[in-house]
């Protein structure tokens, strides 16, 4: 039996890979002079109870840290709901959502929400279960699916994936600020699913399919670092963490009262606070050491939290066997 990876890739091979739109394998390579990493970076972390109350309040003190200018600037939120399960705590709740579109209106911006699951065609449905359908109509937003969206061709500024360009949705690259809003989870093929590996969402199921296949055969973590470099307009990181989950996520994992929002610029900063928030070593998680040699600042001593105090709020987040490694206690597991 193969699972779900090795299927994929099974059923590609590289001359499909090959002649897929934007895609052709070279020897390039990323250039570090190309990027631009601040000497430091800035997260915060604010406690939230529970998703009932006080959410707006939270979300606004986080983002009025950073100063962002947002008004009269087109903002998109970009959610992460991938699947439905009632029983589980995959998608970023609908109330974090809420609260985003509240404070970036109050700060006069115009605000869109869009997503483009991997998993499911069905957007209707997965709007509608999870609530967020609710809470863009009533609060007369628009959603944009992703899947479906125009795109632009996108010349890579990496070479992690062999792919030359990437063709990526009209309505992210043409946003002021473009706003990744993930539930903090753990991953099976990855380790952690945060900010960075939100992005997969961007990319249109139109053109890549779904589960956005040539993302697979190109290999998850070569996939987040060059999707992420890929993206040249301001971006601004908010993860749900009030309730995050453990095991084997992303869809499958159990939910872990973590009672935390974490805010941030740099998304690898952000990612890297977040692994922290969750006992994992973002040192150890292969993409995000990589991601901090040129994306942004991994390091303890390069990233300056603001809020609260992280350490208040960690928690041992169980991951499947073959990720023990990634852990800084190197001792909990989920089987």
């Amino acid at each position: 039996m193969l699972d779900r990876r090795e299927f994929l890739k099974a059923a590609a091979g590289a001359a499909v890979l090959a002649g897929l739109p934007g895609c052709g394998r070279d020897e390039e390579r990323w250039q570090p002079s190309a990027f631009a990493k601040h000497a430091s970076s800035r997260t915060a972390v604010i406690h939230v109870n529970g998703y009932e109350r006080g959410i707006a309040e939270a979300v606004r003190r986080g983002v009025e840290l950073f100063d962002l200018p947002v008004r009269g600037r087109r903002v998109v939120l970009k959610p992460n709901f991938v699947e439905f399960d009632p029983q589980g705590v995959i998608n970023t709740h609908p109330a974090v959502v809420a609260a985003a579109i509240e404070v970036f209106r109050a700060l006069d911006a115009d605000v869109v929400v869009a997503e483009g699951p991997g998993h499911r065609r069905d957007n209707e449905y997965l709007l509608t279960a999870t609530g967020i359908g609710n809470v863009l109509q009533d609060t007369g937003t628009s959603f944009v699916d992703l899947n479906n969206d125009a795109v632009r061709r996108v010349p890579l500024r990496s070479g992690y994936t062999g792919m030359k360009a990437l063709y990526l949705p009209e309505t992210v690259m043409s946003a002021d600020l473009f706003v990744s809003l993930p539930k903090m989870k753990t991953h099976h093929w990855a380790g952690v699913t945060l900010s960075m590996k939100n992005l997969f969402g961007i990319v249109p199921g139109s053109i890549y399919g779904w589960p956005k296949n040539p993302l697979h055969w190109a290999g998850i973590r070569e996939s987040i670092l060059d999707i992420n470099a890929a993206l040249p307009m301001p971006r601004f990181n908010i993860v749900d963490g009030i309730v995050g989950m453990e095991g084997n996520g992303p869809i499958q994992g159990e939910p872990v009262p973590s009672g935390v929002l974490v805010f941030g610029e740099d998304p690898v900063a952000v990612d890297a606070t977040c692994a922290r928030l969750m006992d994992i070593d973002p040192e150890k998680v292969s993409y995000l050491k990589e991601a901090g040699r040129f994306l942004g600042n991994l390091e303890t001593e390069r990233i300056v939290t603001m809020g609260e105090d992280p350490d208040r709020y960690r928690r041992d987040y169980r991951v499947l066997s073959q990720f023990t490694r990634i852990k800084a206690n190197s001792r909990a597991t989920a089987g």
